[in-house]
């Protein structure tokens, strides 16, 4: 057999096709809302032990990670949440002839899903994993249990094979990614590392090295109430909330117009700042006395969240000191929940050039390379953990979060396959 039996891994992937979708249609039948995880990944954990992988549940210990740089309280209860690692040991044993950069990988997916908002609005149960016309549909099909079920079925395929690796392989489902990431920043701070990670986030099959920051805010601004007849004695705490939200919409095109980045194919949605709740007023005919804002402020790839921080801050206080009122009565700001720093990994890493082989020995094509507008885990391992790091998965991260959530399986077992052969490259694979 030949060292990169491309034929055989993908034909090895194929016949698992059906237990594959079955798994996946079965992991998404389970709501693992943010603190109620621990069922879907007991489904990871037994998978992976019947699979032969050594399995260890990594407890996400609040007071083991609250002090780190990187933790983002989210306001979940820690109680029951957990993370699962599979590991595939190599042997050691260097592969001869060694054509390229091998290490050991890390394949990493966060089990919890958004909640599903109005269930009347789908189509069927958002837990239903309903397959059909080629696509599987449910909360979490798309973001990202297909992704995490793909890494699965990658090792499964191998170990079908009798293939044997040089270089560990590790199999990571992790908790609270949406929210902060705690999960991943627990195996870390457990002292799991690897020479490169795979965070199978729904990228199209895009390899995607460079990931923008988010951060939560909220601001609460402040007026007077009175009748709404004599309005003029008030101060309308929503009309002053809107000089501050035309404030940040004109930092943000001011912020992407002084930043440009190749691996943005749009350059004016990089680090998007986005207005998600506007909360204000108790009464119709009264003049609201407070509204509290809250949404997400974009980090500029290679730009720090102090200084990203700051610059909204001043933006915030010039438009605070135009105004009368606001001026002695300035609007307080929070920083809480998710705090994503950026993240990147050089374009020169191994890593991408495995990656990038692998896809196209699989599907003929290069594979594009983008930069993402979302916080991810991948900040964490290329920050924190030393290590390079690409997000590369199935799915449109347009369905991720939105009503009738679906993925094409199609895109699944092409994601498979490149995982396997990107897996029996890297880690230094050997047949018989």
């Amino acid at each position: 057999m030949p060292d990169h039996p491309v034929s055989a891994i993908c034909a090895a992937v194929t016949a698992q096709r059906q237990q594959l979708l079955q798994f996946i249609q079965s992991l998404v039948q389970v709501p693992s809302l943010p603190g109620a995880e621990r069922p879907a990944h007991a489904m990871v954990a037994a998978t992976l032990t019947m699979m032969g992988l050594d399995v260890d549940v990594v407890t996400i210990d609040f007071n083991a990670i609250k002090h780190h740089p990187a933790f983002c309280d989210d306001g979940i209860p820690f109680d029951n949440r957990i993370n699962i690692v599979g590991r595939w040991r190599g042997s050691g044993a260097p592969v001869v002839p060694k054509s390229a950069a091998t290490g050991s990988l890390i394949l990493n997916g966060h089990l919890e899903v958004v909640s599903p908002g109005d269930e009347s609005r789908w189509d069927g149960s958002p837990w239903g994993g309903t397959f059909r016309n080629g696509r599987i549909y449910g909360r979490g099909a798309c973001d990202m249990k297909s992704g995490v079920a793909a890494a699965i079925f990658a090792v499964a395929a191998l170990r079908s094979m009798g293939v044997t690796l040089e270089h560990d392989v590790f199999i990571q489902s992790v908790s609270g990614e949406e929210s902060g990431g705690v999960g991943t920043l627990a195996t870390i701070v457990k002292g799991y590392r690897a020479d490169a990670a795979i965070i199978m986030e729904p990228t199209s099959l895009k390899m995607c090295p460079v990931q923008a920051g988010a951060l939560t805010f909220r601001l609460t601004v402040r007026g007077r109430s009175v009748h709404a007849c004599i309005k003029d004695e008030g101060v309308s705490a929503i009309e002053k909330a809107y000089l501050l939200v035309r404030a940040l919409s004109d930092l943000e095109t001011a912020r992407h117009k002084a930043s440009r980045n190749p691996l943005y194919p749009n350059p004016d949605r990089v680090a998007p700042i986005s207005i998600g709740t506007i909360r204000g007023g108790n009464w119709h005919s009264t003049v609201p006395d407070e509204v509290v804002i809250e949404g997400r402020y974009g980090v500029m790839p290679g730009e720090s969240v102090p200084t990203a921080k700051a610059i909204m801050m001043a933006a915030l206080e010039q438009a605070t000191t135009a105004d009368r009122w606001l001026a002695a009565h300035p609007p307080s700001l929070e920083w809480f929940e998710g705090q994503f720093e950026s993240g990147a990994t050089p374009p020169d890493a191994p890593i991408l050039a495995a990656l990038r082989s692998s896809h196209h020995q699989t599907t003929g094509q290069e594979p594009e390379v983008e930069g993402v507008t979302y916080g991810s885990d991948l900040r964490l391992f290329t920050n924190y953990a030393g290590m390079p790091a690409v997000l590369y998965g199935p799915g449109d991260v347009r369905q991720a979060h939105a009503v009738n959530e679906s993925i094409p399986f199609d895109e699944v077992l092409t994601a498979t396959r490149v995982l396997a052969l990107t897996i029996f490259n890297w880690c230094g694979g050997r047949v018989g």
